[in-house]
C-alpha cells in the first residue's frame, strides 16, 4: 500500500485555507472589539472547551495576560476545581461551577468546542448570559452541526466552515492569534 505524504499534507492545507478563507471577517472584527471593550474597562476574559478546544484556550490566557495586559482566565486549566465539580455534582457543571465563582457582570466568555455542543460549554455561556457577560463562539461545522448550541447562544460566533476537528482545532488558536495581533497592531503595543 502507497502512500503519498506530500499529496496528503497538501490536501490538508488546501482544506485548512479554505475554511480560513470562508471565516467570516465581521464577525472576527466583532469578536476584536469585544476583546477591546473587556480591556478597556478592566473586565476579565473567561476561556471554556473541552479537549484539543481546551488547550487553545491555555494558550490564548498566557498569550493575552503577557502581551496584552488583560485579565484572562483559561477554565481549562484549574484540574483540582474541574475534577471537583465533576465529581461531586456532573461534567457538566465543571464550567458553571468555576463561572460561579470568577465571573463578574460585563466579563467576556469565550468558549471553544468543534460541534458547539458540548454541554459544560452550553451550560457555561448560558450562565454567562444570565449573568450580564458578553459571549463569544469560536467552533466549527463537526458532522453538519453549523456552530452547534453555542452558536445561537453567543453574542458573537466565529463558524469554521469544516467538519475536520483538526482544521477546527487550527482555526481556533489562528482566530485568536488574529485579535490578539489586531489589538497590539490597534494600540501600538
Amino acid at each position: 500500500m502507497s502512500f503519498d505524504f506530500t499529496e496528503f499534507a497538501d490536501s490538508y492545507i488546501s482544506n485548512l485555507k479554505e475554511a480560513l478563507d470562508s471565516l467570516p471577517r465581521s464577525n472576527l472584527e466583532q469578536f476584536w472589539k469585544l476583546v477591546e471593550q473587556a480591556h478597556e474597562s478592566n473586565s476579565c476574559i473567561h476561556f471554556i472547551g473541552n479537549g484539543g478546544s481546551a488547550a487553545t484556550p491555555s494558550h490564548s490566557a498566557g498569550d493575552w495576560s503577557k502581551e496584552l495586559s488583560i485579565r484572562t482566565i483559561s477554565h481549562t486549566d484549574n484540574v483540582a476545581s474541574m475534577t471537583a465539580w465533576a465529581n461531586d455534582t456532573d461534567y457538566s457543571n465543571i464550567f458553571v461551577g468555576q463561572l460561579t465563582t470568577f465571573l463578574t457582570e460585563g466579563d467576556l466568555v469565550v468558549a471553544y468546542s468543534g460541534s458547539g455542543t458540548s454541554a459544560n460549554v452550553v451550560k457555561g455561556l448560558e450562565y454567562a448570559k444570565k449573568n450580564g457577560c458578553s459571549t463569544v463562539a469560536v467552533t466549527g461545522n463537526i458532522n453538519g452541526s453549523q456552530g452547534g448550541k453555542i452558536a445561537e447562544i453567543a453574542d458573537v460566533a466565529i463558524i469554521s466552515n469544516s467538519g475536520s476537528m483538526e482544521r477546527i482545532e487550527d482555526i481556533q488558536l489562528i482566530v485568536n492569534h488574529i485579535v490578539k495581533e489586531a489589538i497590539k497592531a490597534h494600540k501600538g503595543l
